[in-house]
């Protein structure tokens, strides 16, 4: 299961942390490491904070995009440093872990972690189902990135120790779920279509699609929904149908 769970950092600033970082996944037998963009990687900073974690750095998968990096995922949490008043779903490092393990025996999860300074934006957020905070001092909630990692990996690794399983979760009936090039061809569908029939207002349409997106990621529609859907969206576009991906 654990096999199955990558980590994601998102323009990562020090290489010092990228390492960091892989000594916590290793720790935690975590193993499937992703960067996207990098500011410095690979370096030898990187290299000495792994501490015999290289295997993690020699393996690990750079990318140009997070859609990138989260190519064949059928969920994905992102990492939030404070408590958003937007209304992504939020889950504690522990119902976290109680969340990705029995999806992770179905197929690829990730766990997005964004920058150092600023951590990740909204247009990162909207490619998550749920957000991940860490409850720490209200006055000085400052972890590094790879302190939280290690926070998050260690409830992984001992809800896999405990044989954690959840009963229906991740199963769906044995149907598989939309990955999420699949959820974002649909996203672009949707956004083309409401277009087309005139239901998008530009004053509202960033919020509009962010709730959808909400909508659609509780959901979590197998792939045979997804192909439904958009079906659906060609049908009320008439001729007009699905443009371009």
């Amino acid at each position: 299961m654990l096999s199955n769970i990558r980590i994601v950092l998102v323009e990562t600033s020090h290489p010092g942390n990228i390492g960091a970082v892989a000594r916590a996944m290793k720790n935690m037998c975590l193993s499937k490491l992703y960067l996207v963009q990098p500011k410095i990687f690979p370096h030898a900073d990187a290299t000495a904070r792994a501490s015999g974690a290289h295997e993690l750095l020699a393996n690990a998968q750079v990318c140009d995009t997070l859609d990138e990096a989260l190519q064949g995922c059928h969920l994905v949490v992102g990492a939030s440093a404070r408590l958003r008043t937007v209304e992504w779903p939020q889950l504690d490092p522990r119902a976290c872990a109680e969340k990705l393990l029995p999806e992770a025996e179905q197929g690829e999860v990730a766990v997005i972690f964004g920058r150092e300074s600023s951590g990740l934006r909204n247009v990162e957020l909207d490619r998550c189902h749920y957000l991940v905070h860490i409850p720490a001092n209200p006055e000085y909630a400052s972890l590094n990135i790879s302190q939280a990692v290690q926070v998050i990996t260690y409830e992984l690794n001992m809800a896999c120790q405990r044989g954690l399983t959840e009963d229906g979760q991740g199963d769906e009936g044995g149907q598989e779920l939309a990955s999420m090039e699949e959820m974002e061809g649909f996203f672009r569908h949707l956004e083309q279509a409401l277009d087309d029939i005139g239901f998008s207002d530009a004053r509202q349409s960033q919020k509009l699609h962010r709730r959808l997106r909400r909508l659609f990621f509780r959901a979590r529609p197998e792939k045979d929904e997804i192909h439904i859907l958009r079906g659906i969206l060609s049908a009320a576009q008439g001729q007009k149908s699905m443009r371009s991906e």
